[in-house]
């Protein structure tokens, strides 16, 4: 791009020429503009000056600057001077020194200068304003955006491998892992960040936090660090302070926006938000603020993955233990604020922690939660906390390891609450916490596990040693201080899909319980399972059984009673004991319309012994009906294709309120949302529509689909558009 200036005959300065095709395409940021100039710190571009008279290197002195934020400052490193040619001009006492040199193909004798110019690999990211000034004339060069490089070496968020800075940095797709227990569900995210005015949108979130009300000055200097940037961006994707992007909820009513299944990528919400001035987008939960999060850490040149733990524990009370309650006839009680959600998603950011250590020990990824919690340091944000730090419990180091190293290495420990308010401890268990900790694999739709990242193996000494240290640690106050607070729901609750708890008295027979799927639990049919009792006794044992059917939250929280049943059950000696549980459609399809999670939980008392109580729990994640997608035509840019989605009504009712939603960065433009007609019984739809990619690469178009049985059916489809 060249910025050709009205004739001015006092000037000196004719032309400029920024090369922002090769310079954006050089620096991995042409996918973001080729029109405005984006570059990355510690890595040279180029621009080209055309003056109105000869340049005597000799005799003259172009001296160039570069200023970021309202109060630049050289002590600050937002403010840099420099010349041409190369002598210094800065204090010595200047932080983020740039400079310049002349290149060769430069005509000085005809006043074109082709310039070379260096920022820094600890330069400030941000909006930069770039002047020059020759023989006492000034003149505005460029406007331009300085972002991280994960290509420099010398940069805190370098990455060595280039698979996972394209992985990392550049895909604008990803997968969200959801579900509980043994049913992991991936779900397509468009992160989008390089659509359009995706800069202008991150630069005013950073612009827009508290610290930057509080000290423009200093917020804008410490820019020049990841800690400090994801830092405040965790803290700006939630609305629970002042002017954050999203508004959580987990609750049932979600008027006033969409509710957090809603969504299907990260670009609409942040778009959304800067067109309204800034108004929070209504609604999120933990899978869409980590989702926009690593939109935004991507765009900004901080390498970036979304994160999922199963069985993931909020400690509320900070022992490292979570704490759950049962009534006799096995329904979960509400008065544990300590909670384990099915899953919990949160972002790794790749960073130098200089802060943690100089060795390096603690470089590397770093969990980043924007979920909004419980306060860190006044503000409801979390980390950067090494994931190094977590593994070997060392929760004194910065920021929150202790609530992360909670989320996957709590004990927890199940109570019988008694008609009296009396507790009984029926069940210890210190391996559920923590489960399939999952990310999209570098280069392919596979899902990578990183448990063994973030603890030793479960049960064994060592991870049992680093949970004493830890524990240790947080007994004895040694640890970073996070206030308390946050939404008053933990994240993610699910418990082992079986459980067998010993009785009280160790010379009593052992009982096993294990719980059979009888069919795949189908959103839209009845759920079939069977739980098996059995013993080495050779008497017969008789047991009340009661089994508690609830719809659940995502965070571990009952959203409803389905169903209970009490029934007295023989345990014959050497005999399994099978107990059938049949769950219709008709009877939990009301509770499930919000909720895809059921609790089933069994209360077994031993009636010859009833001090012999026995606790056995089992989550079913329902697999909604299937949405089919089919791409025909063209797959080159600006050439029409056409995708057709297919739905099929699988139940007996006829479906009303249907509504469709299709997005995908690089296909098309924001979202398309169709309303459709009713759906009878064992009727489809077929629905077509043109799209005219504008992207190239491997794009994955979006579906979501929505009726009054059904809400928020995903499906996605991977299409490789050519140049």
């Amino acid at each position: 791009m060249s910025l050709n200036w009205p004739t001015d005959y006092s000037s000196v300065f004719r032309l400029v020429d920024l090369h922002t095709d090769t310079n954006n395409y050089e620096h991995h940021t042409s996918e973001i503009s080729v029109k405005e100039l984006i570059v990355r710190r510690g890595q040279a571009f180029k621009l080209t000056l055309k003056l109105t008279q000869p340049f005597n290197l000799g005799f003259d002195q172009l001296i160039m600057t570069v200023v970021t934020g309202n109060d630049p400052s050289e002590d600050l490193g937002t403010k840099s001077r420099f010349g041409v040619p190369g002598r210094s001009l800065h204090s010595a006492s200047a932080k983020a020194v740039w400079k310049a040199e002349l290149q060769r193909g430069s005509s000085p004798e005809t006043g074109v200068l082709v310039l070379i110019v260096s920022p820094p690999a600890d330069a400030p990211i941000g909006e930069y304003t770039l002047s020059a000034s020759l023989k006492d004339k000034e003149k505005v060069l460029a406007n331009f955006s300085v972002l991280f490089n994960p290509w420099s070496s010398d940069d805190w968020v370098f990455l060595p491998k280039e698979e996972e800075r394209r992985e990392y940095v550049l895909n604008e797709q990803g997968i969200i892992y959801r579900g509980g227990g043994d049913y992991i569900s991936p779900m397509s995210w468009d992160f989008g960040q390089f659509e359009e005015g995706m800069v202008k949108i991150c630069m005013k979130m950073l612009d827009l936090n508290v610290k930057h009300w509080l000290n423009p000055a200093d917020d804008v200097s410490a820019r020049s660090s990841p800690i400090y940037v994801s830092r405040v961006v965790s803290a700006m994707i939630n609305s629970s302070d002042e002017g954050g992007v999203v508004m959580g909820n987990w609750g049932n009513d979600f008027s006033g926006g969409f509710p957090p299944t809603y969504w299907s990528g990260s670009y609409a919400i942040l778009k959304q938000w800067y067109n309204s001035y800034y108004r929070s987008v209504r609604y999120g939960q933990c899978w869409v603020f980590a989702g926009v999060m690593c939109s935004v850490m991507r765009l900004l040149g901080i390498p970036c993955r979304v994160v999922s733990n199963f069985q993931s524990a909020h400690d509320t009370n900070k022992n490292l233990t979570i704490d759950n309650y049962f009534d006799y006839n096995g329904a979960m009680e509400r008065e544990s604020r300590d909670s384990i959600w099915n899953f919990h998603v949160w972002v790794e950011g790749w960073m130098r922690r200089p802060d943690l250590a100089t060795d390096g020990k603690y470089d590397g990824w770093q969990v980043v939660d924007p979920t909004p919690q419980e306060r860190s340091e006044g503000l409801f944000c979390c980390g950067p906390a090494s994931v190094t730090a977590i593994r070997n419990g060392e929760v004194d180091l910065k920021y929150d390891v202790p609530f992360v190293f909670a989320e996957v290495n709590a004990d927890s420990v199940s109570w019988l609450v008694r008609s009296d308010g009396s507790r009984m401890k029926i069940f210890s268990d210190t391996v559920t916490v923590g489960q399939n900790i999952s990310t999209k694999a570098v280069g392919s739709y596979k899902r990578t596990d990183l448990t063994n990242t973030y603890k030793h193996r479960e049960g064994s000494l060592e991870e049992r040693k680093v949970f004493a240290y830890a524990l240790d640690k947080i007994a004895n106050g040694s640890t970073m201080r996070r206030d308390a607070g946050g939404s008053g729901t933990g994240v993610l609750g699910s418990g082992s899909e079986t459980s067998t708890v010993p009785p009280p008295d160790p010379s009593q027979p052992q009982l096993r319980i294990r719980f059979e799927e009888v069919s795949k639990p189908e959103n839209g049919k009845d759920v079939n399972l069977r739980m098996i009792l059995s013993s080495d006794t050779s008497t017969t044992r008789t047991f009340s059984v009661n089994i508690s059917i609830q719809a659940m939250k995502y965070t571990g929280q009952p959203a409803g009673n389905i169903q209970t049943e009490v029934t007295e059950q023989k345990l014959l000696p050497k005999k399994d004991l099978i107990v059938p549980i049949k769950v219709p459609f008709s009877v939990y399809h009301k509770y499930m319309i919000q909720s895809r999670t059921m609790s089933i939980s069994a209360i077994i008392t031993d009636l010859q012994n009833e001090d012999n109580v026995y606790l056995a729990t089992n989550r079913v994640v329902l697999i909604n009906p299937p949405v089919s997608i089919t791409v025909t035509g063209g797959s080159k840019v600006n050439q029409e294709l056409t995708a057709e989605v297919v739905f099929m009504n699988p139940i007996d009712d006829i479906l009303r309120d249907c509504s469709m939603s299709l997005s995908g960065s690089g296909l098309m433009i924001g979202q398309e949302i169709t309303k459709l007609p009713n759906l009878r019984p064992n009727c489809r739809f077929r629905v077509a529509v043109v799209l005219v990619p504008y992207k190239t690469g491997e794009r994955s178009l979006l579906v979501n689909f929505s009726c009054n049985s059904f809400k928020d059916i995903k499906s996605s489809c991977i299409v490789n558009i050519k140049p």
